[in-house]
């Protein structure tokens, strides 16, 4: 950054550190432990659609790659686009393995941005439920390198916990490096790894 850029009150972009993904399961043990959310099995990356026969082939490779897995309890891998036009790249687990979702998710984020489709990535989530059915999602910025929680309510009006999110926040202050701004909390409404 040069002195005109200071100046000026321009800032260097955070650089995207997916290795921060890999806090998900220790996280998520605190999570069980303070709140009883406990993991889906379910998550999710959502990238801007991109047309191409490059991008064609980037899909096909994490499709071929994650679907190889020859350990995978759950459905293969699906690419799916949600009402707003984002795509998203749907994994499927058993609840118990979230250290493998979270390598899908580190895998597939790893294999857009190697293949320069980093700047369509937007975000990766991992879900969690307590036992009243409550919905939570851990929401991984890649442009900001932080997480944030998502709690939607049940029903039909697009509604969120906010006592909730701020609580998770507190509680996994410690695991996670969460997004401090809360305007960048941005919701995920019908998300398919939810």
């Amino acid at each position: 950054m040069g002195l005109l850029d200071i100046l000026l009150g321009r800032t260097k972009p955070v650089t995207p550190d997916l290795d921060q993904l890999f806090a998900l399961p220790s996280a998520a043990v605190t999570l069980q432990a303070a709140a009883g959310f406990t993991p889906t099995g379910r998550g999710a990356v959502c990238f801007a659609t991109v047309e191409g026969a490059a991008f064609e082939q980037t899909h096909r490779e994490v499709q071929a790659l994650l679907d190889a897995d020859t350990e995978r309890t759950g459905p293969p891998v699906r690419l799916t686009q949600d009402d707003y036009g984002y795509s998203w790249l749907v994994s499927h687990r058993s609840p118990d393995e979230l250290p493998q979702l979270v390598n899908d998710l580190h895998a597939v984020n790893s294999s857009m941005e190697v293949n320069g489709f980093g700047p369509q990535l937007l975000c990766s989530l991992a879900g969690f439920r307590d036992d009243r059915g409550l919905a939570l999602a851990l929401v991984y910025l890649y442009k900001r390198g932080t997480f944030y929680p998502f709690a939607p309510l049940p029903g039909e009006a697009q509604r969120r916990d906010n006592a909730l999110e701020l609580r998770v926040k507190a509680v996994l202050g410690n695991d996670l490096r969460i997004e401090p701004d809360l305007g960048r909390w941005f919701p995920v409404w019908g998300a398919p790894g939810l």
